[in-house]
């Protein structure tokens, strides 16, 4: 009787010491636990440029080296990505358990000057955010966890946009890439936030700041000039006719930020040469998440039963 307590004890000590272990050459453990039955969280840190990126690590507990998807989040966002009362831990946070049930990894980001990662989020630019997602991919492709042969790509919104720009460009071999509600036409989508005369007058801002307010509830989001300059200098439509492999292209009809749908989707993918599935629904931008979670979960599942069926 008076063993078993103990022998709980030393289990328990055990396990903790199971999921500690000493940091990757690119990366910082700081906290691991488990998320749910099936899955492990791990927070780690790697360097871009000096500065130091912020990440969310989720991996299956069943699977040894598991393929993995590397999300970026969206413009002001981080990178639980966009959470309301009905989907509390965001987008990104929703799905990582369910990958990692499916025996899929998951690696989300705080892109610099976003989140806890290190910089100014006015220092942001489309091209900043490329290097940093080309920096989780180096990452990824040497992390003992996941298999660094098996890697999938995930944006949301400017994130998809930037998705599109390192799909493009990028020498690691992707297994596929999945876009929700991405970014097409920049600087349309930017005007529709900003308005036509606060993108005129920020375009020319240079290495200033430029005090932009957003439309409809005045938020102050202060960007320098060459984060506007970028808006024109990415072309997703250009990003992703150099990238061959499978695209899942997710898009709400009722996207009042990217707009029209499914219009703009149908032209994006006139340009990509290879498979790909396109899913609409009849939402808006956030998939109507401050709603409730059913058009979420059902995006979820439709991507999972994509990367599965294209290696994952």
């Amino acid at each position: 009787m008076t063993g078993r307590p103990q022998i709980q004890t030393r289990k328990r000590a055990a396990m903790k010491q199971l999921y500690r272990t000493v940091a990757a050459s690119l990366g910082v453990l700081m906290t691991t636990f488990l998320v749910s039955a099936q899955a492990k969280e791990t927070i780690v840190k790697f360097k871009v440029e000096g500065q130091t990126i912020v990440a969310t690590m989720v991996t299956p507990d069943d699977v040894a080296k598991s393929p993995v998807v590397l999300m970026l989040h969206g413009f002001t966002g981080s990178r639980n990505e966009w959470s309301s009362d009905a989907v509390k831990e965001g987008l990104f946070g929703r799905a990582a358990p369910v990958l990692a049930k499916n025996g899929i990894a998951s690696l989300r980001i705080d892109f610099r000057g976003s989140g806890e990662s290190d910089g100014k989020f006015e220092d942001m630019t489309v091209e900043t955010e490329t290097t940093d997602a080309q920096a989780a991919l180096d990452f990824l492709s040497t992390n003992d966890s996941v298999d660094g042969k098996r890697i999938s790509l995930m944006g949301m919104s400017l994130g998809g946009a930037v998705t599109t720009a390192v799909a493009g460009r990028t020498k690691t071999p992707l297994k596929s890439v999945v876009l929700w509600n991405p970014g097409i036409n920049l600087p349309a989508a930017f005007i529709s936030i900003f308005g036509e005369k606060q993108m005129a007058e920020a375009v020319k801002a240079g290495d200033n700041v430029y005090p932009a307010k957003r439309l409809g509830d005045g938020k102050d989001i202060p960007l320098k000039g060459r984060f506007f300059e970028s808006l024109y200098a990415v072309q997703p439509a250009g990003e992703i006719s150099r990238y061959k492999g499978p695209l899942f292209l997710a898009v709400g009809t009722r996207d009042n930020i990217v707009f029209p749908q499914p219009a703009l989707a149908k032209s994006l993918l006139s340009y990509h040469d290879g498979p790909e599935e396109l899913w609409t629904e009849s939402v808006d931008h956030g998939f109507g998440v401050e709603r409730s979670a059913e058009t979420v979960d059902k995006l979820i599942s439709a991507t999972v039963a994509f990367l599965k069926s294209n290696g994952q």
